[in-house]
């Protein structure tokens, strides 16, 4: 039996930068280290424009220009004891191919786009099949079939002649998920995709994805904006802020401990977790541009904690551990204690 790593899914020391015509450096991934356990769920939370889905894309390397991975590691550990180091792989290369929808598939955030519009819903599924399976015609037909069935898509015999327009919101995201996970990949990494559903879909798609998880032993790197949905989902959280993870522990200790003043901001804002005040608390003000990045912590502008001449000078602070599997990026840790 080969060895198998505990984890994945190692990034080490990401960065993805994106350059203007104007001759600006925008780093949305700005030296991100984090790891995916086999068989758990990783969260990555932050506010719009945080990095979350440009982290998820480089991990696939489906960064287009004017973006590039400019430094870092991702080292993706296989049930067979091979690591494969993703950002060294040729754009072209058959092991690049091998990992893009056979060892790591992505769900989507809008699953129209995700589609093509002018396939069957069965053809897209089994072209999947046959891409990255060694399956008769036959044998993929009866595979989507039973992926359709599993995701909860009635009758899914009839309906993979139809197309993503008859389908409803809630469907098209279950066909996106049955696609994901129809060549049982060993990383599901799942871009939002609860965002365009109302309050009762995503219940079920979020019930869907965890119980499929679980039966099918994937580790998933679920991104999301939404701590509600982090409580419900995840074993373990790393909270980004402007291109940074700023704090990252179990899912436990963030929901019930939290040290960094913007996860603290974000868990006062959620319904029910505030006091009995007319108005939801917010966090001031809004993630700054990537061409306005302020010196120091990047969130002091916005932090009810700031002090000046500590917080708005230098570079931005790196994680440091507060307590075992906690760590933090804030230079004011030791007094801040989520409270």
């Amino acid at each position: 039996m080969p060895d198998i790593a505990e984890n994945v899914l190692e990034v080490r020391n990401l960065k993805t930068y994106f350059y203007t015509h104007d001759g600006f450096e925008l780093p949305a991934v700005d030296g991100v280290t984090f790891s995916v356990k086999r068989g758990k769920i990783l969260a990555v939370v932050g506010e719009s424009g945080c990095g979350k889905s440009v982290t998820a894309y480089s991990v696939l390397r489906l960064i287009q220009k004017p973006g590039q991975i400019v430094d870092g590691e991702i080292l993706l550990h296989t049930s067979d004891g091979q690591t494969i180091d993703i950002v060294s792989l040729s754009e072209r290369s058959d092991e690049l191919f091998h990992v893009r929808g056979g060892l790591v598939s992505m769900i989507f955030q809008e699953p129209m786009t995700a589609l093509s519009p002018v396939h069957s819903i069965g053809n897209q599924i089994t072209e999947a099949i046959l891409l990255h399976q060694d399956v008769t015609k036959a044998q993929a037909r009866q595979i989507t079939v039973d992926i359709l069935t599993k995701v909860g898509i009635p009758g899914a015999s009839e309906r993979t002649g139809q197309y993503p327009h008859e389908f409803s919101g809630g469907m098209r995201q279950r066909v996106v998920i049955a696609m994901a996970l129809v060549c049982k990949p060993q990383l599901l990494i799942a871009d939002e995709p609860t965002t365009a559903l109302d309050v009762t879909l995503q219940a079920q798609v979020l019930k869907l994805i965890k119980d499929l998880q679980a039966d099918l032993g994937t580790s998933v790197l679920f991104i999301t904006h939404d701590l509600a949905v982090v409580a419900q989902m995840a074993d373990e959280v790393a909270v980004m802020y402007l291109g940074r993870i700023v704090e990252q522990s179990d899912v436990r200790t963030v929901m019930k401990n939290p040290r960094h003043p913007y996860t603290i901001g974000l868990l006062k804002s959620l319904p029910g977790v505030s006091t009995e005040a007319e108005r939801l608390p917010s966090i001031e003000g809004t993630v700054p541009s990537l061409t306005e990045i302020p010196p120091g912590c990047p969130f002091h502008p916005r932090c009810p904690y700031a002090v000046s001449g500590t917080c708005d000078v230098g570079g931005p602070p790196e994680l440091q551990r507060v307590a075992e599997s906690h760590s933090i990026a804030c230079v004011r840790a030791e007094e801040i204690n989520g409270k």
